[in-house]
């Protein structure tokens, strides 16, 4: 494992921003630290950088204990939501800057400085300055900064937070790509599921200072292991005592099965190619729907409808009340 973190405590004051955390992330992939704000996952990347130190437990980088290390020696390479650029100087003469400190060879600095703007695209913005960059741009710079110096890992603290959902979308598929080329273990933190799920090839699922779960973007998502985390990783509603998605109850005109709820439309939603509902059930509660805009038109749903719902097949479900055991998880054949 190419980071190793065991029984890690950091207290600020009174408040306990991590407690007792454990965690092996794997050599050469690209792992989301996962959570509500304040829930510990950017305390863990500074700790992990060397940034802040923890008051107990361990961080083993490589192999190597760096718990002691301070972050100058950790080979880190790191990326801030805000960039942290040197203002004035140019794009090359900030990627160059980890190398030059390091008294690397001129003709060296050139040519991994040229590598890197390459791969980053921004080979014809080397003579800018940051402030004629787009939020974008700077942010790729930043990243083949922290690249320059070859570092074991790269730490990123919720490197796209502050852009705008589509310079957001398109970024990260940009870092996917860029990971798949340089394999570096890289570790980044996001309160964003949806960029989690689509980018990591691992997540780790933290709240309030602990670890609720550990594994792939499909396990998580498919196999919860708790209503936190299945709340945490998309919508959830209720339908009877079962907590479940949105998208995974079949609607019906008729009640087709004997366990079907009946309700009534009190809203429809079109957003985009979807259609939310909100069905008032007979139980008394409200229940989230959600279909394609096609299947609710299809149905002729509109607000008054009688309707039964029922969980589709394979529908990931939780009961309501109390923890899950393993045998709590239910996909329906």
């Amino acid at each position: 494992m190419s980071i190793d973190i065991h029984g890690v405590t950091k207290r600020f004051g009174n408040f306990v921003a991590l407690d007792d955390v454990s965690v092996s992330l794997p050599s050469g992939e690209l792992t989301a630290l996962l959570g509500p704000s304040g829930g510990g996952k950017s305390t863990l990347l500074r700790i992990i950088a060397g940034l802040d130190q923890a008051d107990e437990g361990t961080v083993a980088i490589e192999g190597v204990d760096a718990t002691g290390l301070p972050a100058q020696k950790r080979n880190v390479g790191f990326v801030f939501q805000h960039y942290a650029v040197f203002k004035h100087m140019s794009v090359a003469k900030n990627v160059a800057f980890g190398l030059e400190i390091r008294k690397r060879p001129k003709a060296e600095v050139r040519r991994r400085v040229s590598e890197l703007l390459d791969l980053v695209h921004l080979s014809q913005f080397a003579d800018r300055y940051p402030s004629q960059l787009s939020g974008g741009q700077r942010q790729r710079m930043a990243l083949a900064r922290a690249l320059a110096v070859e570092p074991s890992v790269l730490l990123l603290d919720e490197p796209f937070g502050a852009l705008d959902a589509k310079v957001r979308k398109e970024l990260r598929d940009w870092l996917r790509r860029l990971h798949d080329e340089v394999h570096v273990t890289t570790i980044f933190v996001t309160h964003d599921q949806e960029e989690a799920l689509e980018v990591s090839d691992g997540i780790v699922v933290i709240n309030e200072g602990r670890i609720e779960q550990i594994g792939s973007p499909d396990q998580l998502y498919d196999e919860p292991a708790n209503p936190f985390v299945m709340g945490f990783l998309g919508e959830t509603t209720r339908l009877g005592d079962l907590t479940l998605r949105p998208h995974d109850i079949d609607v019906s005109l008729t009640r087709a099965q004997p366990n079907a709820v009946q309700g009534t439309v009190t809203r429809v939603l079109r957003v985009g190619f979807e259609a939310r509902l909100t069905v008032h059930t007979v139980p008394g509660a409200d229940v989230q729907v959600v279909l394609t805009r096609t299947h609710a038109q299809g149905l002729g749903l509109a607000e008054g409808a009688t309707v039964w719902l029922t969980p589709a097949s394979g529908a990931t479900m939780i009961p309501a009340t109390g923890a899950p055991s393993s045998d709590d998880l239910v996909a329906t054949a």
